[in-house]
């Protein structure tokens, strides 16, 4: 069966301003993501994991290159994204957040309702239903962000270092909430971090990108069981040796990202 994303050969270079010449920021990455595969990507910052996910989602185009997703279920949406922050509306409530793609869907209100209810339920949310942004944690928007996209049932998730912004014990039980989800629903997911243990932790692949112009350099078959648990997978032996064996391929792109920094 043909691969479920195909990434091929896909490059983008962003036109320079003043003396600044062009920027290729995605230097010719191929890409195939199985049909129920969760790929993560890590990477220096700056080195277009971002831009990759941005030309998935149709947020960007690409230079050159092709995207392809294979829809398998003319019903479902395709594809949703989560970002950093969740990407809530501090004008909608909890519920309302989790229901509005459904709302675009054409969802009947008494259906978008119990959907949304739902998944609201499944992320332990309840008592914050009618509540807005504002009045929750930075981990609990971020919940109300996941329980969106499980609600929307995309095919294909798309995830911009969701939790990158979270302080460690929530980012570890917000590791284990997806964990759970994913492996009920098995979508499709590309998920981007900066955190070779997060990208451990959640992956059935790692996918190591180089400094800019973001290339892939190296892949790992991560070899956990599933289900998972987010935190007694780090006291296994293999989780040390696998992220040693990434950081070695990483740590030569960090530096070389810094001293392109420190050169601009």
């Amino acid at each position: 069966m043909e691969p479920k994303i195909r990434i091929d050969n896909i490059q983008v270079v962003y036109p320079g301003r003043g003396r600044t010449g062009p920027v290729e920021a995605v230097g010719g990455v191929s890409l195939d993501v199985a049909d129920g595969e969760l790929v993560c990507v890590v990477g220096p910052s700056g080195c277009g994991k971002t831009t990759l996910l941005r030309v998935l989602a149709d947020l960007e185009q690409p230079t050159s290159g092709q995207i392809t997703l294979r829809r398998d279920n003319p019903a479902r949406p395709l594809k949703a994204t989560v970002f950093q922050g969740g990407g809530i509306f501090p004008w909608m409530t909890v519920e309302q957040n989790v229901a509005y793609g459904l709302q675009l869907q054409g969802v009947s209100p008494a259906q978008r309702i119990a959907t949304a209810r739902h998944w609201i339920g499944e992320i332990g949310l309840e008592r914050f239903a009618h509540a807005y942004p504002t009045q929750l944690s930075g981990g609990m928007q971020q919940r109300v962000g996941l329980a969106r996209a499980f609600a929307f049932d995309a095919e294909v998730l798309l995830m911009d270092e969701p939790f990158g912004a979270l302080d460690a014990q929530t980012r570890l039980l917000l590791q284990q909430t997806l964990l759970q989800q994913w492996e009920r629903s098995s979508k499709t997911v590309m998920f981007v971090t900066h955190s070779i243990e997060e990208a451990l932790t959640l992956g059935d692949r790692v996918c190591v990108m180089s400094a800019r112009p973001g290339r892939l350099l190296h892949e790992v078959q991560v070899p956990f069981a599933r289900p998972r648990d987010a935190v007694a997978l780090r006291t296994d032996a293999r989780f040390s040796a696998l992220f040693a064996e990434i950081w070695g391929v990483l740590r030569t792109e960090v530096d070389r990202a810094r001293a392109d920094e420190v050169g601009a």
